[in-house]
Formats: C-alpha cells, structure tokens, sequence
C-alpha cells in the first residue's frame, strides 16, 4: 500500500491531503521540497531565538553570567573537555581507561553516556580554551536540528503551509523540556532530535521505504544518547500504532507494519549495543544513587507549566508556545479535520499527560528505574505530541470562528486555573504580560489566516504575527529560565584565568605514570582533572564505580551529590599508598562567594612516593576488604604500617547526643587532645559544616549537610607545638555532628617515611600505562601480592607470568598474587559488557546483510521477466 492511499486513509475524503493548505498559502515557496525549507526556517528560528534570549539574559558567550549551573560546570563541559583532549592526544588514557579520574575509572560507559553523540565531536574544532563556547554551540546546534527534524516530520505526516511548519517545528525546539532541562543537559537534546526522526522511520515503515537508512537512524540516536532514545522510542511507537488505527489498514498489514518497525528498532539497537550494554552493566557497578519516590504535581502546577516564562525543576516543563497551544486546543472543535483525526491525537494527547501523574507509567517512561533528580525527564514527548497536534489542526486549513472561539475559552480556563499555581504567582509580573502578547498574536494571525479571497498584505500580518509571537515568548522563557537556575543551582565560571593557572602548575609538575599529579583539593568543578589535567581522586560521573567511592569514604574522603561525586583527599598517606607525587594548591575560587576569600597563585608541593605497583609481604588478596570505622586505621591497612595515634579528645562543653553516632553541635566548640609533638594534626569529622583552626594556624572549611547529600573530608590543620597539647576551634555554621572519639588524628611522619622508603625499594622498577593496558618491571625475588593502585573496578584481569586472569582485591585496590618466578606483571582492563554487546552488535549487522542482500536478489529477481520481454520486443 503506497503512502498516498495510507494518507488518504487517515484523512477521510483528500488522498493527496495537501492541495487544500498550500492554495491559500500567503507566502509562496518555489523550492522543490516545501519541507526542506520547512526544516531551514524552524533552524533559523530556533537558533536566533536561543541566542537572543542569551542576550536578554546577559548569559554566556553574550553577557558576564556563566551558563554552566550544577551538573554542566560539574560533569559535561569536563568530559568534553576530556573528549577533546582524547580527540587531539593529549589525554591521559583511552577509550577504555579514563587515568585522570577517580585514579583510573572505567571511560566507555561515561563516553556513552556523555559524549557518544556525533555532535559532541565538533569540540575538536574549538581551541581547549574556549571548551565552554564549543559546549554552547553544540548545544545551540541540536536545537535547532531538532525544530528542524519536527518540521520535516510535519510536512511528511501531512503537506501545508510550509512556514506554518517551519513555526511549529521551532516551537518543539523551544519547548520547556528543552529552555528549562535539557539546555544544561546538553546530550538530552539528542532525544529531542530522535523523536521526530524516530517518527519518520514510522511513516517510512509504513510504505515499506528506506529500510537501511530506518535502522541507521535508530542505531545512531541510540548511540547518542540512549536513555533519552529510549523514551523517543516509547513515544514514536505510540504516533505509529495512532497513524495505523487512523490509516484503517487491514488487520494483518497493520500486523506486517508493527513486525517491520519492530525489526527495524531491534536491528537499531542492536548496532548500538557495543556502547548501550557497556553503559548498562556500567549502572550495575555504579555506587547507588537517591532512591526516588514519584510523587505527582498538582493540576494546577502541570497547567502553569503549559505557560511561557514559568520555571520549576520538580514539575513538567510542557510550554510549546502559545500558538501551538491555541491550536492544540482547537482540533477537538476543528471541523475541517476528520472526526477520527480529531478524537485520535487529542486522546493521545491526553493518555501521554496522564501517563506522566501516574507512578507505574512514569516509572515506564523512565526505564523502569527512578531518576535521580526531576521525575519528569519524558516531557519532550508531550511537548511533541501537542505540536503534531497543532500541526493537524493547521494542515487541513486554518481553524474557523467556532474552533478559536471554543480554544480561547479552554486558554481562558487553563490560565484560570494556573494562576493558583506558586509558578503563576511567583512568576506573574512577566508571566502574565507575556501570555497576554502571545495570545493576542496568536488568535489574530490565525483569524487573518483564516480570511480568504487572497488578502496578501493580511495574510502577511498573520504570518508576521505568528512569528513574532512564537519568537518573543520563547526567547522570554528561554531567558527567565537561564536566571531563575541561576538562582536556584549552583554555578561555576567558564575557563579563565584561574583554570589557566591551574593547568600550568599542573603540567609543571606533571610526570605521568612516575607517580601522580593531583589538581588539588581547592577544586574549581568537581571534575578538575578532566579540565585542568592530572591524575586525581575527584570524579564525579552517574557512573562512578561503587568500589571507588566506598573505598574513599573509608579513607576518610569527602563527597557530594549522595556518593558519586568525590573529592581530593588531602593527605600523605592516602598520597603514598596511590603514588601522588605533586599536588597542585589553589586559592579558594573567587566565583565562590560563600568561599573565604583570598588571592595567591597556584603553587605545587611534592613528596616521595611509592610507584603505581608496589609489592606486598602477605596474599592479602585472598581475603576479602575489612574496612573498619577509623579512616585512620584504614589508611594504615593500605599503607600496611603503623603511623597515626589516635589521642583521646574533649570538647569545651558536652555536646548532645542523639540516635546517630556522634556528638551534635549547635555552636561554637573546642576540641581539646594530647599529640605527640611535631607530629601532623588531622580532623576527621564527615557530618560537620562549618570551620576549623588549630590554634593560631588557618582556617579550614568542612561542608557537608542534614539530608546526607554531601559529607565533608579529612583535613589537615597543622602541626602539634612543643608541648603537643592541641585546641581546635570550631564553628559550625548548621546543626552538626562530630565522632565522640576517634576525630583527631596524629601522623609520625618519620614512620611514614620509613613505610614509603619500604614500599619504594620493593615496588616495582618501571611502569608503564597505555589506555587499558598496565605493565610493570618487578625486583627479581619479589613474592607475595602485588598491588596496583588503581580502584579494583570490574573489568580488570592480569597476569604475572601466567594465565591472565581477574584480578584480586586488596582493600578496594587491584592485587594480583606472585609466584615465585614472577619478574613482571601485566593488567588489561575489559569493559564489562562489551564482549557481549560486540556479539549482538556483530550478529545484528551480519542480520541486516542478510536482509539487504536477500531483498536485492528478490528486487533483481522481479526485474528478470520485464528484462527478457523488453528484449523480444
């Protein structure tokens, strides 16, 4: 069945369907594909109204406010930061192996993650100084792909005004899913682009065409970014069953059309699958996020977020502009639109909004694990859903009195009921004006739209006024979003001065893989290393390896975002046991105004440290990690000597006690103890936010909070005078707690010298790092367990002159037993999951071989009897 009688079908009395809206179209278009410049015009759009509302915002690259809040600062912007160092060699690792963070971490699940989509690679073309302004136009670059990827869509499930297409395609890109989440999330916006793609592989499914590029399309969104792609799926399959139920096709052709789109999305997927299962069994070694508890929004806050410049991050941000809103709206009350036309999008519509207040369905939206942050990440496809919508109550021809009239009326309700909204009414002095210009744009171009006997010079002012209106509210919104976040999040300054001075003290002392360069503890994001080079502790990824951040927390680190985002543990022994021979210290950031503030340049300390491979007496790793609750003595089993004294400590005044381990402190305390002197004070104290100062010495800042989404780490505070008597401030800034005993620890570091210079003779001669490959030269004679230190993640697997096989755990770290002939040691790390996803990604595409080949025999084959009787004629 041919697409012409498919949308004949649907639309009821037109096979053609497109003559009625491109007659009275007031703005000709001589192009050959109406759609193309469909596409070009929402690409326009989109593009100058996201930049203008930079400008109106005074955001970066057009003003002095940064754009990088919360996670874009933190994680994206570094990982394409890395991505570009990987890009032009410069980077520490591989594809396999990210040495720069977490002290080696597992990089094929972030690139998946992160930095798998064909945009991303565009940052090669920026200088690494300006890996903000590449991220800004990468991200401004999907946007307007995807308006144009829904104008094409449009043109394609029904032909009409072309400009009118071009409109609503921007309005998809400016949609409130996209100003207010994913413009900071940019690999979200692959999902945006994979939506209306995924729609036009249905139509192409369909009419049986393009089967090849079908399956491509779906393989790279899901390379992408596979979880938005996965609800770009959910979504697509939908408008697909919709457009069969409306085509009315025979039961067992509706069947053969489900079965191709079902091959179509599997063969997709299984291409993908090399980097998909990577990243899945990524998720399963992860350390455990926030266990998210749906709870749905009232109707009145779902309604406001139908408004432009209305801005929440707990709720679905649904705006798509006020005209397609009107003409959303319309299509019940649309009497030129087939009655089974009208009924099925608007009951779409309406089944996918309640689909996202309900718990099981939202749970199914987000693939069957709750997010861990806004639980409404599946808005776009409403979003998408309403444009299609409005385009249908545009296509057939611009909808009359009655249809505006009953649309202005449920516009009416709707802001009614929104104005008892929080949004509405914190909002409402640029919300209201805002929704008053678009709205009167909006109805009096469609009613001159809709005015015929050819009226140019009216019908131009309709399309101006659409225009305009779409223009002005969506850069309104873009803009009020791009404050209120400002507000509301954490920010962090573009690369400047600071990072630059930062990188330079880095590769001054930089002498990879001799020992490790750690960026320091005053960081400026949480994934420094990535940015400013080095090979650090922070790390800060949904990925991060649940081994890593146990490991580290036992050690006495500090982290936030609930685990996965770690700190620089500033410490000699935790430096000696994973070879941190420089740290880098900067001055607290001035961007930070809650920081003390204070200038001085970046400056480098060093130490004499072990190597990455260093040789233990016992076969330590055959027993399992036996962390206990002193950092202190946690240290030690990885250092495996003796060197802190734990003195006995009081505070000014007895703290309460509550059911938690610990004293609580509600104001200013002193912790007083007995130190051996010239031995090194430190203050261990997770659940503490505030200040702490020993004696005379500096001022150290602890942060962490009630809701246990960040807890603070170990510090040093200075040195234990002549007497060893010490007193250490304390001024908590919040209800706070610290540890009864075992707070306060004194360092030897003569012992630890000892333990370092015993660690360096027995350790390994000459190591050498590439990617995910670690080889290291050991002392002839060497027995007993080998330890690397690296995080034992999953995946790693060595050999010291006999069979590779997985590797041991010595306290959290790699270990690897030595027979006696042993001169060398060699480890090799393997993604978990990607042997698995390179079969089903292998078995897939010698499947779609397969098919290709088979349907060209047959295409071949019919050719054959036309051939032969062209021949005898």
């Amino acid at each position: 069945m041919n697409r012409t009688v498919l949308a004949g079908r649907e639309q009821g009395a037109k096979p053609a369907g497109g003559e009625e809206g491109r007659e009275n179209d007031p703005v000709k278009c001589r192009r050959a594909d109406p759609g193309a410049a469909a596409a070009l015009l929402a690409a326009l759009l989109t593009t100058v109204a996201f930049c203008a509302a930079d400008v109106i915002a005074r955001s970066y690259p057009f003003g002095p406010r940064t754009r990088s809040v919360n996670d874009l600062g933190n994680q994206y912007v570094p990982f394409h930061a890395h991505l570009w160092d990987l890009l032009h060699g410069r980077a520490d690792g591989g594809l396999l192996v990210n040495w720069q963070s977490g002290y080696g971490s597992s990089f094929l699940p972030d690139l998946g993650t992160y930095v798998s989509s064909p945009f991303a690679l565009l940052v090669a073309l920026f200088p690494r100084d300006e890996i903000d302004l590449a991220v800004y136009t990468v991200t401004v670059l999907k946007t307007a792909v995807a308006g144009a990827a829904m104008a094409w869509l449009l043109m394609s499930l029904r032909r009409g005004r072309w400009w009118a297409a071009g409109v609503l395609g921007a309005s998809y890109a400016l949609c409130g899913w996209s100003l207010a989440l994913a413009s900071y999330n940019p690999m979200w916006l692959d999902g945006l682009i994979a939506l209306p793609l995924f729609c036009l592989v249905g139509e192409w499914v369909m009419t049986g065409r393009r089967p090849l590029l079908s399956v491509l399309i779906v393989a790279l969104a899901w390379i992408a970014n596979f979880y938005t792609a996965y609800m770009a799926t959910l979504g697509a399959a939908l408008v697909l069953l919709l457009r069969l139920v409306l085509a009315e096709l025979p039961w067992r052709r509706a069947l053969a059309v489900v079965g191709r789109a079902a091959v179509t999305v599997a063969l997709g997927i299984g291409l993908a699958a090399p980097l998909v299962i990577v990243v899945y069994s990524g998720t399963k070694h992860a350390y455990p996020g926030r266990d998210g508890h749906f709870a749905p929004v009232g109707t009145e806050d779902l309604l406001a977020r139908l408004l432009p410049t209305t801005y929440s991050y707990g709720s679905p941000a649904l705006y798509v502009g006020i005209t397609a809103l009107v003409l959303a709206l319309a299509l019940p009350f649309h009497r030129k639109v087939p009655v089974r036309v009208r009924a099925g999008w608007t009951v779409l519509v309406l089944a996918v909004a309640l689909s996202l207040q309900w718990a099981p369905t939202s749970l199914a939206w987000h693939a069957f694990a709750a997010p861990n942050g806004s639980s409404y990440r599946q808005a776009f496809v409403l979003c998408a859903l309403l444009v299609i919508a409005a385009w249908h109550a545009l296509a057939y021809g611009p909808p009359g009195r009655r249809a505006l009239g009953a649309a202005a009326v449920l516009l009416v309700l709707v802001a009614a009921a929104a104005s008892r909204s929080p949004l509405t009414q914190q909002h409402g002095h640029h919300t209201w004006p805002v929704v008053l210009l678009a709205a009167a744009g909006t109805l009096g171009g469609l009613a001159l739209l809709g005015l015929r006997h050819g009226r140019p010079v009216l019908a131009g002012l309709a399309v101006a006024l659409l225009i305009g209106a779409q223009f002005g509210e969506a850069a309104a919104t873009s803009a009020v979003a791009t404050r209120m976040r400002l507000g509301h999040m954490d920010d962090y300054a573009p690369w400047g001065d600071r990072q630059q001075k930062e990188a330079g003290a880095v590769a001054s002392a930089d002498a990879w893989p001799a020992y490790r360069t750690e960026p320091g503890r005053d960081q400026t994001v949480a994934n420094d290393p990535m940015m400013v080079g080095g090979q650090g502790s922070q790390y800060y990824s949904s990925l991060t390896a649940d081994v890593l951040s146990r490991t580290l927390t036992a050690l006495g680190d500090g982290w936030t975002s609930r685990g996965r985002s770690l700190q620089s543990l500033d410490n000699p022994v935790t430096d000696a046991v994973f070879a941190v021979g420089a740290r880098v210290h900067n001055p607290p950031d001035p961007h930070q105004k809650w920081l003390p503030q204070g200038g001085g340049p970046s400056t480098v300390t060093r130490e004499d440290v072990p190597p990455l491979v260093t040789v233990r007496p016992t076969a330590a790793h055959t027993t399992p990690a036996a962390f206990g609750p002193s950092p202190y003595r946690n240290q030690e089993l990885l250092l495996g000597a003796r060197v802190y004294t734990l003195p006995r400590t009081t505070l000014s005044s007895a703290g309460k006690r509550d059911a938690a381990p610990g004293l609580l402190l509600d104001g200013a305390q002193t912790i007083t103890a007995q130190c051996r002197p010239g031995s090194s004070v430190f203050l261990w104290a997770p659940h503490y936010s505030g200040t702490a100062r020993l004696g005379g010495g500096a001022q150290k800042l602890f942060r962490s909070d009630a809701e246990n989404a960040k807890i603070a780490a170990m510090q040093p505070l200075g040195t234990a005078g002549g007497t060893g008597l010490i007193r250490i401030d304390l001024k908590p800034n919040r209800l706070s707690r610290v540890p009864a005993q075992g707070a306060v620890g004194c360092l030897d570091t003569a012992r630890l010298r000892t333990a370092v210079q015993h660690l360096k003779s027995t350790g390994a001669t000459k190591v050498t790092v590439s990617d995910g490959t670690l080889h290291a030269q050991l002392p002839a004679g060497s027995r007993g367990t080998a330890v690397v230190a690296a995080p034992r993640i999953a995946g790693w697997r060595c050999s010291a002159g006999g069979d590779e096989v997985p590797a041991g755990e010595f306290h959290g770290l790699i270990a690897v037993p030595l027979g006696a002939s042993a001169t060398s040691l060699t480890c090799t790390f393997h993604p978990p999951g990607l042997r698995l996803g390179t079969a089903v990604g292998g078995a897939s595409l010698l499947t779609l071989i397969l098919i290709g080949t088979v349907s060209a025999v047959r295409r071949r084959a019919a050719a054959r009897p036309g051939e032969r009787t062209t021949t005898a004629h």
